[in-house]
């Protein structure tokens, strides 16, 4: 029987694949090629092999006619030829590593030579027991505090391995809508909505819970079983069911009818230290809650509330947004009518991190679409400015002099755009740039090449272990240079990979305060990055935040609404958020001059 393959595995093969070629010095463009196929497939809201089934495999950005041909043999066959030539002779073992953060393909593959680990089973438990005897420090290349790094990302990527995966948030809301689009599909659904954490928008969601009003349960139930992407039905009744996907997500069903729609909807979505806070407001007043509506105790009456403003305004309280019900103060503030009015999708204005396929021969990724394209999808998204920001050109590959040459290129390049396509669209094209901040706190770009560009987000993107102290004057240091605008995905988490670096932020508050500078809400899938509990901080020290998108292709520039939705789970208004300005109060609060 051939094997099924699901998304994530297809990605972490397609990474083998470009591993293998970096260990073999193959040329970069075949790594960056299988990198970005793997990205694509690990961000697919379809599974690939339905893509395939229908002949549409082509159409997956980043996947071009070459590795189209080999996954077609690999879900035809079961496996590819291809792909298990390059991979040949290659410790099994080193695929297995280079899945742990700060372990690269020729570290992994040294690690597997040295230590003489070939076996994928067992690579990692050997590989920290080799840390804990001080064999890695002994070997070329490697030291104490090398050793000391290799070992805590094993034991943190052991720890994740025991640990019910989750799905990072845009891929859960995609795949929810594709549910509820299926299930308003049949003639006895009168509405679909996600519950639970999915609904309160959290950065990672682990089932997936749905709602649906109806008169006729039982029908539903069974229209919903014949979903095409079940794998395996774990319980039905005759209002509600369970059913595992084929990407291994499990997705939960319950029906309820529009009497008491509203309070299945509250029920089910607050976080559980919301629903115990409101449970308590409501037993102070002789009520208690349930999915079914409000019992008065004394009488055992209960209210039933077609909708969720009902349900709250009955225990004398204002409607509160779902992303706020995770019980950080929401019901206090409902209680004094200060609940914040959130920013919304509707109120952005422009996009400030966009890698455009402008080859600046960058420290990092290339992104995939000219930028005549994005700027059309932005006049799309009624955007009235956008920045392209591609990673600086790597400065160990280039001199100075090179330097300015390529971004002087781009800047006559983001001109001529602003003279043309812009111009047509009435959007402002900015020319900005993503600088890597290096280890002592400079930034990786000559001094001359600032004049060259509108503004500079500065990033980190190495050396993540670097000391609290050590963290927070390294970025302290970065913010000082001039044109940087603002600190780029500031905490360098990666969902489900690694934790953000430490760092002190109140003093990095203070910093962009005393600038005029901003912190990002970074709306890349893995990132959505100041997490919520840091917007609310830097909201609350007065910080002004830019959502963006961190775009590496057009399609990307539809992640806005998750960044959005990390923003306003950490209680940002549209005041707090400076890319919703339109353009010349922009302008002006960016310190952009354009006429």
């Amino acid at each position: 029987m051939k094997k099924q393959w699901t998304n994530q595995e297809v990605a972490e093969l397609l990474r083998a694949v470009a591993a293998a070629y970096e260990v073999r010095n193959a040329s970069k463009f075949k790594v960056i090629a299988y990198d970005r196929a793997a990205t694509s497939v690990e961000h697919l809201t379809t599974e690939i092999k339905d893509l395939w089934d229908e002949g549409k495999i082509n159409e997956i950005p980043g996947v071009g006619p070459s590795i189209a041909q080999h996954l077609d043999e690999l879900f035809a066959k079961g496996q590819s030829s291809h792909f298990r030539e390059v991979m040949k002779g290659l410790p099994p073992a080193m695929f297995e590593l280079i899945k742990i953060s700060g372990i690269g393909p020729k570290t992994a593959f040294k690690l597997c030579q040295s230590l003489k680990i070939w076996r994928k089973k067992g690579a990692l438990e050997r590989i920290k027991k080799a840390a804990e005897e001080g064999k890695i420090r002994r070997l070329p290349g490697f030291g104490e505090e090398s050793e000391r790094k290799i070992k805590e990302a094993v034991t943190q990527a052991k720890l994740k391995k025991k640990e019910k995966p989750r799905m990072l948030l845009p891929y859960a809301a995609e795949l929810a809508k594709k549910i509820i689009a299926y299930l308003k599909s049949s003639p006895w659904v009168e509405d679909a909505q996600p519950l639970g954490s999915l609904r309160r928008q959290c950065a990672t969601i682990g089932d997936i819970d749905i709602a649906v009003k109806t008169k006729k349960p039982k029908k539903v139930v069974a229209f919903f079983l014949k979903f095409p992407q079940i794998k395996q039905v774990l319980n039905q009744g005759e209002k509600k069911a369970s059913v595992v996907l084929r990407n291994e997500t499990q997705v939960d069903l319950r029906t309820q009818d529009a009497q008491t729609w509203g309070s299945m909807l509250q029920y089910f979505t607050g976080s559980k230290h919301h629903n115990i806070a409101l449970r308590e407001w409501a037993q102070k007043r002789g009520l208690s809650l349930s999915e079914y509506g409000i019992k008065k105790v004394k009488t055992g009456k209960v209210i039933r509330t077609k909708t969720e403003e009902e349900f709250y305004r009955y225990l004398g309280l204002p409607w509160i947004p779902p992303e706020l019900r995770e019980d950080q103060g929401e019901i206090e503030a409902a209680q004094k009518n200060k609940l914040p009015k959130l920013v919304s999708i509707k109120d952005i204005k422009g996009d400030l991190h966009l890698h455009s396929d402008f080859d600046v021969e960058p420290s990092h990724d290339l992104g995939k679409d000219d930028m005549e394209t994005m700027v059309k999808k932005a006049a799309q998204l009624g955007y009235q400015y956008l920045g392209f920001t591609e990673h600086n050109p790597s400065i160990s590959q280039h001199t100075s002099q090179q330097i300015i040459s390529i971004l002087s290129r781009k800047k006559e390049l983001v001109e001529k755009i602003n003279r043309t396509c812009a111009k047509k669209l009435n959007i402002k094209v900015l020319n900005g740039l993503e600088v890597d901040i290096l280890p002592d706190g400079r930034l990786a770009l000559p001094e001359k090449a600032f004049a060259l560009l509108d503004y500079v987000i500065a990033s980190v993107h190495t050396s993540f272990h670097q000391p609290k102290e050590k963290m927070t004057q390294r970025i302290l240091t970065a913010l000082d240079f001039p044109k940087v605008r603002f600190l780029g995905h500031p905490t360098g988490r990666k969902l489900e990979m690694r934790e953000g670096y430490e760092v002190d932020w109140e003093k990095v508050f203070a910093k962009v305060l005393k600038n005029g500078q901003f912190l990002e809400v970074n709306a890349f899938p893995d990132r959505l990055d100041l997490p919520d509990f840091l917007v609310k901080e830097a909201i609350q020290h007065g910080v002004k935040l830019v959502v963006n998108t961190d775009a590496h292709q057009v399609e990307h520039m539809e992640l806005m609404p998750y960044g959005v939705a990390v923003a306003r789970r950490g209680w940002a208004r549209k005041k707090d958020i400076v890319n919703t300005l339109p353009w010349r109060k922009f302008a002006k609060v960016f310190k952009i001059h354009y006429n």
